[in-house]
């Protein structure tokens, strides 16, 4: 497990960990990885390449932040905070600079 300095687990490791279980809450429901792949004009075939691009996690999870009932049956199914899942979405997506930053 990948600590901090400080002892606590690192945002890497806790938005790898959101990542896969989102991957795999996917792959346990047919009908919602078929939305998945629909919506993302991925194939299955390519999911075993994409698993280590940051920018396909960052798009799975946006998948389910995306649209709330999906957000909160992964949650529910899973035993995960929504605020672990904005928390991994905020990992992966990095943002810029907010408005009037430079």
């Amino acid at each position: 497990m990948r600590r901090d300095h400080d002892g606590n687990r690192n945002n890497a490791a806790q938005a790898e960990d959101i990542a896969g279980a989102v991957l795999a809450w996917l792959a346990g429901d047919p009908e919602m990885l078929g939305r998945f792949l629909a919506l993302s004009g991925m194939q299955p075939q390519q999911l075993r390449s994409a698993v280590g691009d940051p920018q396909f996690l960052a798009g799975m999870i946006d998948f389910l932040m995306g649209h709330e009932p999906t957000l909160m049956a992964f949650c529910e199914a899973t035993g995960t905070k929504p605020e672990a899942v904005a928390a991994a979405a905020h990992y992966y997506t990095k943002p810029g600079f907010g408005p009037g930053e430079y």
